[in-house]
């Protein structure tokens, strides 16, 4: 195929990401794949970071932020709906090149299917396949000409089965400073310079706000009790004040809580210690060199159907990428608002340890730092130009 075709010019993808961490995942990666090709047309299903780049979003991204067996279940037609018709419109339109970004339980049987017909496709953000469901790596197989991976073990793994994938480090760890603007963002958030700050970050789901937000808001009462100086904030996702403010008034009320519409990154910069639910938010936290607390809660079902499948000892992304437990982690029944609070004052109470795990964060850092969106964007030129 000749370089100048088309397709290389202005090239057309497709991409699905189906949650806040996957808008901004793939909103980073719009970034360099515009600068390459300033015609690109991209659609699929997207938030509103992508959509800001140009981004045609033909559903709303917030169809397919549900997590776990049971609450998948309850929106299985739906989604399934939603995937069949999309599969539909994308063999009228074939795209040049269709890229999903995490969300695997959606977007790897789309990518089989578009795979088989002759469609190129991209999975960027591996599978934990190394944590749980190891199983799922012939999926992938199936499902994707290319896997573009954040970690830098997973490359090997792919490769063992055959499967082409690259090491692009992870776009967080460019986006983020090395050096943290604590002072800058406590300004910008009207907190005072000398207060010690809790962030409070139950996750991005509507599940997962029912399920561990009140758990969450309960401990930061404790602590308030235990230290009425300290201040907390919670950043909100988009479209979900709705869902913490009821929370707010009949868990916490009289809390010194501060709500914030998005702007996680600065309240992460600003505080002093972080109690978050476990997924990416425990990644960034890491990557701002702030000690945390990570928790989790889910339909107890789910909870009883993912736990024999685990592989590791640890859920945070922070301790898995070191390799013990750095970090405590208090999941489903460990996850009291007793627990939470004494851990997480745990931390505000050993500056040492605190420091000391800032350090191993900044190495940790420095190893996922390899300008993603432009090692991206170069594999995926390869790919388009085949």
């Amino acid at each position: 195929m000749n370089g100048d075709v088309a397709p290389i010019q202005a090239p057309r993808i497709a991409m699905v990401a189906g949650e806040a961490s996957g808008d901004m995942l793939a909103a980073m990666l719009l970034d360099a794949l515009k600068q390459r090709w300033p015609s690109l047309r991209t659609f699929g299903i997207g938030g509103p970071q992508m959509q800001a780049r140009g981004f045609e979003a033909w559903w709303p991204q917030e169809k397919l932020a549900v997590r776990g067996y049971v609450e998948v279940l309850r929106h299985y037609r739906e989604i399934a709906s939603i995937r069949t018709q999309l599969g539909d419109r994308l063999l009228r339109e074939r795209p040049d090149l269709f890229i999903g970004v995490d969300a695997p339980d959606f977007n790897l049987g789309l990518e089989e299917r578009l795979r088989a017909q002759g469609v190129r496709t991209v999975h960027f953000v591996s599978p934990s396949i190394w944590a749980w469901r190891p199983g799922r790596v012939h999926k992938v197989g199936r499902a994707a000409d290319h896997v573009l991976c954040v970690f830098p073990f997973e490359p090997a793994l792919y490769e063992a089965h055959g499967i082409a994938a690259s090491y692009v480090g992870h776009p967080l760890a460019d986006a983020i400073p090395l050096e943290v603007p604590r002072a800058q963002c406590r300004a910008a958030l009207g907190l005072d310079s000398e207060a010690r700050v809790v962030a409070l970050l139950p996750g991005s789901r509507r599940s997962e706000i029912e399920a561990i937000a009140p758990r969450m808001l309960a401990a930061a009462v404790l602590m308030h009790r235990a230290k009425p100086a300290l201040r907390f904030v919670l950043p909100l996702v988009p479209g979900l004040r709705g869902m913490i403010e009821p929370l707010l008034a009949n868990t916490a009320a009289g809390a010194p809580i501060t709500l914030v519409d998005g702007r996680s990154h600065e309240v992460l910069a600003a505080c002093d210690v972080a109690l978050v639910a476990s997924g990416t938010a425990t990644l960034e936290a890491a990557l701002f060199k702030r000690p945390m607390v990570i928790t989790y809660n889910m339909n107890r079902l789910s909870w009883l159907m993912m736990r024999p499948r685990k592989l590791q000892p640890w859920v945070g992304l922070p301790n898995i990428l070191l390799g013990e437990f750095v970090v405590p982690e208090l999941l489903q029944g460990q996850a009291t608002p007793e627990r939470l609070a004494a851990e997480t004052l745990a931390w505000l109470d050993d500056p040492q340890r605190a420091a000391a795990t800032g350090e191993r964060f900044t190495q940790m850092h420095l190893g996922l730092r390899r300008n993603t969106a432009q090692a991206a964007t170069d594999v995926i030129a390869t790919i388009l130009a085949r």
